[in-house]
């Protein structure tokens, strides 16, 4: 709740927009209310419930959170020497983050978290030269991945689903102005 209500105050300063034709701060500012609301529901329901005991930690478990800040780090400091694209903006940071949970994939007990906030930075990262379909096509795919019950029909469909949903509300719909495909 603390993040959320920092954000709210840091978001001022955007100008918000309608639902309609949305500002730089409206999506952030939707998502700090919400962020903030669901942390007061699992604060009020957390009054009302017995002692839930959090599993030990493996020494892999905290071997890959190491191996994960590690490694992530490493990525961000080195990255911009091999490509100048990640020397522009937090693209060398995205690098760095998705590297971090992809290494800290390997333990079991972060698995399934790792390679989904894996998946979020992989799609900021490929968003701007990769163009909106690539990147959520990476963020399904990679998502998928975390589960691995899956089927290859049922992840196709998913992924057919998802884009061209996303198409109808964020491009059509939203009218928000991304790049659909990669830019040269």
């Amino acid at each position: 709740m603390l993040v959320a209500l920092v954000g709210l105050y840091l978001n001022q300063d955007h100008s918000l927009g309608t639902a309609r034709r949305m500002g730089p701060g409206y999506m952030p500012m939707m998502v700090f209310y919400i962020q903030a609301g669901l942390g007061a529901l699992v604060i009020f329901f957390s009054l009302f419930s017995g002692p839930d005991p959090l599993e030990k930690w493996t020494k892999m478990d905290w071997g890959s959170l190491a191996l994960g800040i590690a490694a992530g780090t490493l990525a961000w400091k080195l990255s911009p020497s091999v490509w100048g694209f990640f020397g522009q903006t937090y693209n060398a940071v995205g690098l760095g983050i998705t590297v971090g949970f992809l290494v800290m994939a390997i333990s079991a007990g972060w698995k399934l978290l790792a390679i989904i906030c894996a998946a979020v930075a992989l799609f900021g990262l490929i968003l701007e030269k990769g163009g909106f379909f690539a990147a959520l096509t990476a963020v399904i795919l990679v998502s998928c991945v975390a589960e691995h019950t899956h089927t290859k029909k049922g992840v196709a469909g998913l992924l057919v689903f998802l884009l061209v949903l996303c198409w109808w509300v964020f491009i059509y719909e939203l009218d928000i102005r991304v790049n659909l495909w990669p830019q040269s």
